[in-house]
């Protein structure tokens, strides 16, 4: 301790005091060393600056001047200067101890900060040996110093041992001598205790920032002097605007206070002296932009937590400074519970609702709502708070206005409307007729926070339902919706529309806007169509559905087929007539490009209506082929004369054969009108494979009304039905779709119709072949004479009605290998054996499978030499020669024996090694087979078995080949047995004649040669 200092503070007397107490009671000097330590390293362990910044601003605050705090980090010290009222004794002694603010009385109330005494404490974390220099004199506390007094008192030797000579710093001040800096009152220095002392004061002034200025509104500026750079902090206040700078970069706060006088209540639960301290205060400060639009988020180094009014952990989930008189527990860093922390969120909450409303608003301005979700649990408080406030708080802009204007209307929360789209222009545009519509991004999740209520488009439609506008104010919306996207689009089914008779109607979709081309369109009406107002008209209706007043266009709006089917019934068909063929012959349209039109009421030549269907044109092509008697009227010569027969065939008046078209068609029940179409499917049904699901036919194309034909035109009938587009419904398979999901192809109905029913000269087509036809179809077919090769001149015509023209055409149309398989089975028609053996090796190489062919019943067959129709249960295909003589008497179905096989699995008849045994009964005599043999099969077989008699099955014969041996009785045999077994039968009669006379082997070979 210096001797001779002044000691204005009586800094000794107060040491005596607090040596006095230790020593009478050394509990008590342990107690006052750990609440030091508890405060320093605890609580304020990193709140050097801010405590001696609020220092400096309640000294300003008493002083009634305006603030200025200077801090330098200069080698191993830190030191604060500032102006206000300087140290006095009282500040001293407060300095001194624990819980014992010098602030009491009238003087907690004056604006200052400091409430707790304890503040100070903060720099026992960074230094052993702080100093005050004030213009009222100077102090300093020492832990050396102190250690040294309380060595002295023999009472705390054993505590001293036990603490290893730790003692509190801030407890015995002493007197010292300095001065402040010039222009400042009172300086503190902090010698620094070790480097990560100074490098946590460093940390501490870089994160110095517009919190601290808004937290100490006494403090108007702050300069930060470490190791030769300055930062320099000022805050300029007008109002409830603050501006913040710092080295010259600006930052704007618009804040929102309250404050008053306590209740007593909501200080019961406080500790005595804080009791004291009745006037409670809130603040929020909200970053803003020039043009009073919130920041979004707090600037960069402002910590997101609640200010009492300096920092403590609470953390705050909203980008705005909140500083109140929160009650602190004892570690000063959380908000303690209890009546004054509920009032003061409540307090808190009512303030930041009245904020909201000053602020420019936007997507900023949502963002200042809070979520659902708090950070912590005073952070949860406050935002419940806020959120139950906030939706009478009337801060949402109003659509349609200038809403960055001082006097931009707003709108609460719980009456605003919000449109679910962001389409630019649509808010604005329906503004005057939705006074609640508010202005702003289309989702934010802000909106449900508040529980604002958010319109679909669709819903939006309804609501505009009961508008009364003129039809323009329609149209310009409608500009409007157009760029939406296609979802949004979607909503609009319901969108009004307003008609050219002045009615508003719902939705787009079956409308009709006027078009180019559509002569007279007000008589549309007669038809019960709807059309939109000349000015309404919009591009954006035909994307939603409405259709284009075009001639082809109201053709094919339902409203006209509906029309159409019902013009028959209406007392006076004539406008419903006269309009739609006006539309047809507007539209150009052809035969069959709408075949309903057959419904439309016509006038025939009687005078009486009849649907257009069943008139003919008098001069048409099917007049001149249909029978007396047919149901037809002819149309009145009135009606073709005013809008021509091209319009009046396209109208459905028959001109020639119509078509009828189906998809889907169930052939076990085909609902179709077509003369004996259930025996067309039931005869295409019975060869497809059945299953539990029918068969059903993709499309049907057939040609209507054959039946009406008379029998003596048919030649010029069919010249029609070889034109497009009926041709294709006689030329083109039906596709049908099985159980199994398989396809297969069936005779078309027209084809198969004609086919039974076409008679020319006594004939039907399918009986005649064409007289260049196939040679092996000869016999099976009756030549076509002259006049009825005339009738089939087109080849696919003729195949398509059966007249047949190869065989392989047969074989390869639908049904074709059942019809061959029936005329062969019919003993009338005359077919020679090499025929017969020509037809069965087609058969089997055509490449058909079973599921192409029905086995027959009674098949054509070779008993012997005779050609015969046998029943197919009696009949085998011969599939090796040796067992002929065995089957000679049965009937034989004889092909290559190559296809024998396939053959028989295509007519289901068992091949005759399948059905004989053909064991060997007799004992032959192994025997080298002649080596004349070798030069013609040089593989020949083994030695074989010879027989002088040989017997297989009870039957003589000349050889066998059994399980790979060769049995013969003659030579002709072993000739027929070496040949098989070598797989080259064509060889064996060579092989007989070598056999016979093996000295004309020369000549027998080279006559052998010239064959080849």
């Amino acid at each position: 301790m210096l001797e001779g200092l002044d000691d204005p503070f009586a800094t000794a007397t107060m040491r005596e005091r607090v040596l006095d107490a230790w020593a009478a009671s050394p509990a008590r000097f342990r107690e006052d060393a750990n609440a030091e330590e508890d405060y320093a390293l605890g609580g304020y362990r990193d709140r050097v600056v801010v405590e001696l910044a609020q220092n400096a601003a309640d000294a300003a605050a008493r002083a009634g001047v305006p603030g200025r705090l200077r801090l330098t980090l200069r080698g191993p010290a830190l030191v604060a200067a500032n102006t206000g009222t300087p140290l006095d004794a009282a500040g001293v002694e407060a300095l001194s101890t624990l819980r014992a603010s010098a602030k009491r009385g009238a003087e907690a109330a004056d604006g200052t900060v400091g409430r707790f005494g304890v503040g100070f404490a903060a720099v026992v974390a960074v230094s052993d040996e702080p100093r005050i220099a004030s213009a009222a004199g100077c102090v300093r506390w020492s832990r050396d110093a102190t250690r040294e007094l309380v060595r002295q008192v023999p009472a705390l030797a054993g505590e001293l041992a036990q603490r290893a000579g730790h003692v509190p710093v801030l407890r015995l001040p002493f007197a010292a001598d300095g001065a402040p800096p010039e222009g400042f009152t009172t300086a503190v220095t902090l010698p620094l205790r070790d480097p990560a002392a100074r490098e946590l004061a460093g940390r501490l002034l870089a994160q110095t920032g517009p919190a601290l200025l808004l937290a100490l509104p006494a403090l108007d500026r702050v300069e930060i002097e470490a190791d030769g750079s300055t930062r320099v902090l000022t805050a300029a206040r007008d109002g409830d605007d603050v501006t913040i700078t710092i080295d010259g970069s600006a930052t704007r706060w618009r804040t929102a206070t309250a404050g008053g006088r306590l209740a007593p209540g909501l200080l019961a639960d406080r500790p005595t002296e804080e009791r004291a301290r009745t006037s409670w205060s809130v603040c929020w400060a909200v970053p803003v932009t020039g043009q009073d639009e919130p920041a979004g988020r707090l600037p960069a180094g402002v910590d997101p937590v609640v200010h009492a009014p300096t920092p403590t952990d609470e953390p705050l989930g909203l980008p705005a400074l909140l500083l109140a008189s929160f009650p602190l527990g004892p570690d000063r860093r959380h908000v303690a519970p209890g009546a004054l922390t509920d009032f003061l969120t409540d307090r808190a909450a009512a303030a930041y609702a009245g904020l909201l409303p000053v602020l420019a608003p936007g997507a900023a301005l949502l963002g200042l709502v809070p979520g659902p979700a708090g950070r912590g649990e005073l952070d949860a408080r406050l935002g419940r708070a806020i959120r139950e406030r906030l939706p009478d708080a009337a801060f949402l802009p109003a659509a349609g206005t200038d809403s960055a204007g001082e006097h931009a209307p707003r709108i609460r929360p719980r009456d605003a409307l919000l449109l679910g789209t962001g389409l630019p222009g649509l808010a604005e545009y329906l503004a005057p007729v939705l006074p609640s519509l508010i202005a702003g991004p289309a989702r934010h999740p802000a909106y449900a926070v508040l529980g604002v209520r958010r319109m679909p488009l669709a819903d939006l439609a309804d609501t505009l339902a009961a508008l009364d506008r003129p039809p323009r104010w329609w149209r310009r919306l409608y500009e409007v919706l157009s760029h939406g996207s296609p979802d949004e689009l979607n909503e609009l089914g319901g969108l009004p529309v307003p008609l050219a008779d002045s009615r508003l109607v719902r939705g787009p979709r079956g409308l009709l806007l006027p078009g180019a081309g559509l002569q007279r369109p007000e008589r549309l009406g007669a038809l019960g169509l709807r059309v939109v107002h000349p000015e309404a008209a919009h591009p954006l209706l035909a994307r939603l559905g409405a259709a284009e007043a075009t001639p082809r266009g109201v053709l094919g709006h339902p409203a006209t087929r509906a029309a159409v089917e019902a013009s028959y019934d209406e007392e006076d068909p004539a406008p419903v007539a006269d309009v739609v063929l006006g539309l047809v012959a507007a539209a150009g349209a052809g035969q069959g490009d709408y075949p309903w039109l057959a419904d439309l009421a016509l006038p025939d030549a009687d005078g009486q209506w009849c649907p257009a269907g069943e008139l003919l044109l008098p001069d048409g092509p099917l007049a001149g082929v249909v029978s007396a008697d047919a149901p037809f009227g002819t149309v009145a010569k009135e009606t073709l004369e005013r809008y021509g027969a091209a319009t009046l065939a396209a109208a459905g008046v028959l001109s020639s054969f119509e078509l009828l078209t189906a998809e889907d068609v169930d052939l076990d029940d085909p609902d179709l009108d077509l003369d004996d179409v259930q025996d067309w499917a039931y005869q295409a049904g019975t060869r497809l494979a059945r299953g539990a699901v029918p068969p059903v036919a993709l499309e049907v194309v057939a040609v209507r009304d054959l039946e009406f034909v008379d029998p003596g035109r048919w030649p010029r009938a069919l010249e029609l039905l070889a034109e497009p587009p009926l041709r294709a419904a006689l030329t083109e398979p039906v596709r049908v779709r099985l159980a199994d999901g398989r396809h297969v192809d069936v005779a078309p109905y027209t084809a198969w119709w004609l086919r039974r029913h076409v008679v020319l000269s006594g004939r039907h087509p399918g009986d005649l072949r064409a007289a260049d036809a196939d040679p092996l179809l000869t016999g099976l077919y009756d030549p076509a004479g002259p006049a009825i090769a005339r009738a089939f001149a087109d080849p696919a015509i003729a195949r398509a009605l059966g007249v047949r023209t190869t065989l392989a055409g047969l074989l390869a149309d639908p049904g074709g290998p059942d019809e061959l398989l029936a005329r062969l089975a019919d003993p009338a028609r005359p077919v020679t054996r090499p025929q017969l053996r020509a037809l069965w090796t087609a058969v089997a190489a055509a490449g058909l499978t079973p599921d192409d062919i029905t086995p027959p019943d009674r098949i054509r067959a070779i008993r012997g030499n005779e050609l015969i129709v046998a029943e197919a249960d009696e009949a085998m295909v011969l599939d090796t020669p040796d067992l002929w003589p065995l089957v000679k008497e049965q009937p034989l179905v004889l092909a290559p024996h190559n296809l024998a096989p396939r053959l028989a699995e295509l007519l289901d008849l068992p091949l005759a090694s399948e059905e004989i045994e053909g064991i060997v009964e007799s004992s032959g005599k192994r025997g080298p087979v002649p080596a004349v043999v070798r030069t013609v099969l040089p593989a020949a077989p083994p030695p074989y078995e010879s027989h002088d008699r040989l017997v297989v099955d009870g039957e003589e014969v000349e050889w066998r080949y059994r399980d790979g041996v060769i049995h013969a009785a003659t030579p002709e045999g072993l000739a027929c047995g070496l040949a098989w077994a070598a797989g080259e039968w064509q060889l064996r009669r060579l092989l007989m004649a070598l056999l016979r006379t093996p000295e004309s082997t020369a000549h027998l070979l080279a006559d052998a040669d010239l064959d080849r």
